[in-house]
């Protein structure tokens, strides 16, 4: 059984190369030396998100991602990221890129964040973007 698990809670969504980015997820933990364990992405609609965002978040607004860190042991990860694939279009379209390529930083996004890393300051948040970035380069060259 994989560690890296795809669900689509609508089945209107679809992912090509899920191989790939199973590659790419496990090279990303390998490279962040952190333990995966198993790590759950959940691919879904705005609806379903928000819905989510206000039972375990407290937060009324729409959010292309939501990741929780289920580790039950301080050095393997276990996790759920939740990918609203509504706001990953959205965003594309505004960013003027690929939804291929956005889905892809999202994915990443949310490994990143098991893998340690924040993005709420400014300082965080370049970290961030500048590891996503490293990973796209890697995954889609």
């Amino acid at each position: 059984m994989s560690k890296i698990n795809f669900y689509f809670h609508d089945r209107k969504y679809a992912i090509k190369d899920r191989k790939g980015l199973k590659r790419a997820l496990e090279h990303i933990f390998r490279k962040e030396k952190t333990k995966l364990q198993k790590l759950d992405y959940v691919f879904c609609s705005d609806d379903f998100l928000l819905d989510i965002n206000k039972k375990f978040l407290k937060h009324n607004y729409f959010t292309d991602i939501i990741t929780f860190d289920l580790s039950r042991l301080k050095n393997q990860v276990e996790g759920e990221v939740y990918i609203s694939i509504d706001r990953v279009i959205d965003n594309a379209k505004t960013l003027k890129i690929p939804p291929k390529t956005e889905l892809c930083r999202v994915i990443f996004h949310g490994a990143l964040h098991l893998c340690g890393y924040s993005d709420k300051k400014r300082g965080e948040i370049e970290i961030m973007r500048a590891k996503e970035e490293e990973y796209l380069t890697y995954f889609l060259k």
